[in-house]
């Protein structure tokens, strides 16, 4: 098995909202403290402390903050679907009931979490195989592929974002791939996609530039790389959609290698 694209990260106190978003793995929530609120287009979901959240690849959703004050602490492993699709033996699954409820499933998902530190392709591959296993009893068959956004011409803009990932990309370009004006686009995409293009770019940068810290990284040159304005923007940005700073993420890679 290949585990490049399997990880989890750690939000501690989260204050602000997540916008609208998608990740393109199975992301799973261990809620410590405080209670998580997911919205999707027409119906929120609230995991309480000592419970998982579930949402599918490809979901656009938000994660607003309840209250001001109501801190929030959890865990998120993101398993990409076709590794869970291996420890399955080729199942594809969904996860409509997005909350479980299971003293087994917390313990195997902080057994996952420890394993992911250790490296140990070994520990890891078993760890990933005894949580996903207890995990496909919540869910049921999904009889169509996960697959990008529905929307005309998606995956044209969306390699042309990936191939100028490091520029200014403006909503002309993307328009024209689309052939539509940019205001008509913009209202397309939105309603296609739940995301504005703008907020859509930002993400795929940020996920992007994720990939590109190290241990030894300069954060303030991978901001620049990226074509944010300064390292405020970035990091503002990157706490955005990834639920801490890139500063914290770094460090967080440095412990794990220690």
């Amino acid at each position: 098995m290949i585990f490049d694209n399997l990880e989890y990260i750690s939000v501690k106190n989260q204050k602000t909202s997540f916008p609208k978003h998608f990740h393109e793995t199975f992301c799973i929530s261990f809620i410590h403290t405080g209670v998580e609120q997911i919205d999707f287009e027409n119906q929120s979901f609230f995991t309480e402390a000592g419970n998982i959240s579930i949402t599918n690849p490809y979901e656009i959703h938000s994660n607003p903050v309840i209250e001001d004050g109501s801190y929030l602490n959890f865990d998120t492993i993101y398993i990409p679907n076709e590794l869970m699709q291996e420890v399955l033996k080729g199942k594809n699954i969904k996860f409509v009931n997005r909350q479980i409820k299971s003293k087994k499933a917390n313990q195997l998902f902080l057994e996952l979490k420890n394993a992911l530190d250790t490296k140990n392709e070994k520990v890891i591959e078993f760890s990933l195989s005894q949580f996903v296993n207890v995990l496909k009893f919540y869910s049921q068959e999904n009889e169509k592929e996960y697959s990008g956004l529905n929307f005309d011409s998606f995956n044209k803009i969306s390699n042309y974002i990936e191939n100028h990932i490091y520029d200014k990309i403006q909503l002309n370009e993307l328009s024209k791939i689309a052939n539509i004006n940019k205001f008509g686009f913009a209202k397309k995409f939105k309603s296609s996609t739940g995301m504005t293009p703008i907020n859509y770019i930002l993400m795929r940068k940020i996920f992007s530039s994720k990939k590109a810290i190290n241990s030894n990284s300069e954060l303030t040159e991978i901001a620049y790389q990226y074509n944010f304005t300064d390292m405020a923007h970035f990091s503002k940005t990157f706490k955005r959609f990834i639920g801490i700073s890139p500063k914290k993420y770094k460090e967080s890679i440095i412990i794990k290698i220690k």
